[in-house]
């Protein structure tokens, strides 16, 4: 994945070894990457860059303190779930996590852009770290979950659409 790498989906990937345990980040841009492991811990990823080489090579113009940007304030969702649900993650949970509609920017539950469940088809702010205009056709459009059995049997549960099962619009 690294080799040949022309930045054209620079991303975060999360990888497991069903067999060992070990759970991987990988995150990837153009001319940085950074790889974090764990056999005791949870990683998850929206799409943000966190690694200070990763942004200052490949994201210099990204601020990753500003609450009000989506890939923020998604992340800093993920770190309240993942805290609050510490050890009792399993497949129908990590379903709900990803159809959240909780914004931190607004502290309040309204789908749009700063969710997990990204709702930017139903957001008047779109994404403008992203050039994405005011309903702008994005968001999540799908949502996969596995565990370590499923995984052993090549399965994921996958919803196609927003994660919370609402209609994505491809219009305003």
């Amino acid at each position: 994945i690294l080799e040949g790498n022309n930045g054209g989906y620079a991303n975060d990937w999360l990888l497991g070894d069903r067999k060992t345990g070990e759970i991987a980040q990988l995150e990837l841009g153009l001319r940085a990457h950074q790889l974090w492991k764990t056999k005791d811990g949870v990683l998850a990823g929206s799409n943000w860059a966190r690694d200070p080489q990763v942004l200052k090579e490949d994201a210099p113009q990204f601020d990753p303190a500003d609450k009000e940007s989506s890939p923020n304030a998604r992340r800093a969702r993920w770190d309240e779930l993942l805290k609050e649900n510490k050890g009792k993650i399993d497949v129908a949970l990590a379903q709900q996590m990803l159809g959240d509609h909780r914004d931190t920017a607004q502290h309040k539950e309204e789908a749009n852009e700063r969710t997990l469940c990204g709702h930017v088809d139903g957001s008047s702010r779109g994404v403008p770290e992203w050039d994405w205009q005011p309903y702008y056709p994005g968001g999540a459009v799908q949502g996969k979950v596995t565990d370590a059995t499923m995984a052993g049997e090549m399965h994921i549960l996958a919803r196609m659409g927003h994660p919370c099962g609402g209609d994505f619009l491809a219009k305003p």
